[in-house]
Order: structure tokens, then sequence, then C-alpha cells
């Protein structure tokens, strides 16, 4: 070998040297403590402050999570309500920016034994698309609640979302929860299910009825004969529809783009939208 490849080879040899030595230290974890999380360590937009595992089963009994949901917790920290879904037989996904967490939270699963129903991904919530979930738990702020009531709101009717503490604004929840005096701090739990959108002029035969919706909330008329008459203990429970009019109970549901159901006394009905 002739000197000059030689000098080559040796400059080759100590250039690739440092790239193999990180290598080598990016790839060998052996003695590096594992990662604790501290209460009230920050995030990227709250501190960490993990939920009570009784608030936790409470949320999701509110949910009524069954084998057949799938849950998505959003800022879900050590894994503890994905992993608690999970348990339960539910197909269970954690959003969760800080990476260290992440980690802890797969870590934490397997040892629970249901890395099968639980997975857990580094994202930002807001940048996320989690329109595939039938449930949706969260331990955020109010005015991030707020930020994310537009997502939500636009989800499958039925959809079930449980928040620790904080409420989403003017959006009254459909359910609420306190833990009771034994509990010091972040007690209670609130549930909205993701009403159906039914505003507008409905026809009903001959009769109109007119709904003015907000959130699950509804207001309106039925006329009948000519004669208006206003709706009371009127809402959206995801897709069915209870309201009063003329001192009778109507019970229905949205499907195929018309209302149909019952009337108090076994009288039935329909409705659809009204031209115009």
């Amino acid at each position: 070998m002739t000197r000059p490849r030689m000098r080559r080879l040796l400059l080759l040899a100590a250039c690739a040297l440092p790239l193999l030595a990180g290598a080598a230290i990016a790839q060998q974890p052996p003695g590096a403590p594992a990662f604790t999380p501290t209460v009230g360590q920050s995030g990227k937009d709250v501190v960490w402050v993990p939920t009570q595992q009784q608030l936790v089963d409470r949320m999701l009994d509110m949910a009524k999570v069954t084998a057949q949901d799938r849950v998505v917790d959003l800022g879900s920290g050590d894994g503890r309500t994905v992993i608690t879904a999970a348990r339960r037989g539910a197909s269970a996904h954690g959003i969760e920016f800080n990476p260290d967490m992440v980690a802890l939270s797969q870590r934490n699963a397997e040892a629970a034994g249901v890395t099968g129903r639980a997975s857990f991904v580094q994202a930002d919530i807001f940048q996320s698309d989690f329109s595939d979930a039938t449930v949706v738990t969260l331990f955020l702020l109010q005015t991030l609640n707020e930020r994310l009531r537009p997502t939500l709101l636009a989800m499958k009717p039925g959809t079930r979302v449980v928040s620790n503490t904080f409420g989403m604004g003017d959006w009254t929840p459909d359910q609420s929860f306190d833990t009771g005096a034994e509990c010091a701090s972040f007690c209670r739990a609130y549930l909205w299910i993701i009403p159906a959108q039914v505003g507008g002029q409905w026809q009903i035969g001959q009769d109109r009825l007119v709904l003015e919706q907000r959130y699950q909330a509804l207001t309106g008329s039925l006329t009948q004969g000519g004669q208006a008459q206003p709706i009371s203990e009127a809402k959206m429970d995801g897709e069915t529809i209870t309201f009063t009019a003329g001192g009778r109970r109507y019970t229905g549901k949205l499907e195929g783009g018309a209302l149909s159901g019952q009337v108090e006394g076994g009288a039935a009905w329909r409705a659809v939208k009204a031209a115009g």
C-alpha cells in the first residue's frame, strides 16, 4: 500500500471516530436514570398534575366507556387515563407534547399489559386529528378547552367529552360529579355529549316546528292549525331530541336528515327540513 493512500485511510478513520462514538452514546441508555415526572413540572400549555385514579375511574364511568369505544386523552401525561380505558377493553390513545412523558406512558402501558389497546404519540393536541374518537378526555385549563370547543362540536353527534375540573365557558355540561370532602383539589368532572345540529325550520305534515339551538339547548315553537306554541324542556342528547309543546312530550331522533319519533300517548311524528 502506498504511503499517500495509507494517509487517506487514516484520515477517514479519524473523521469517522467521533460519529461512531456519538452513535454508540445515542444507542446506549444503560445506566441512565429513568425519567420521573414531578407534579407541577412545566408543559407546553399547562403544568403537569396527575388526575387522581378515583376521578379517572369516575370520568370513564360518566362517559360509559366500553370495549366498543375509541378513547383519546388530550394531554395524556403519564398515561393513566389511557391505560385505565384500555383495561376496560377500549382502544385508547394518548396525545402528549412531552416526549419523556410519552416514553414513560409506553413503559407504564407495557407494565400494565395493555400495549395492544393503549398507544401514545408525541404531538400538539391543537394540530392533531382525533376525529375518530367516541370519547375524549382532558385535564386542561378552561381557556384551552374553549380553544378546542369548535373542534369538539364538529365531531360526530353522541361523542362524549369528559373534563377534569375545567369547563367549556358558556357550554353547560350535561352532567357533573364531585368526589366530595375527602378530595383537596381537582375534584370535579364534567361530561358533555356532542349534539346533532338541528336548528332551523322543520315541517311536520301541515305543522311547522322552528328550532333555535345553542349547544345542546333548544328553544322555538310548534305551529299547529295556524297557532304557534312555544316549546319547552327542549334539548339534544347526541342525535336524540326531546321537547314539550301543547302539553305533550315529543321524543325523536335525527336519522337520514329527518327527525322522527313518538308523541307522548303513542302517536308517531316525522319532521323534514322546510324548503326555503
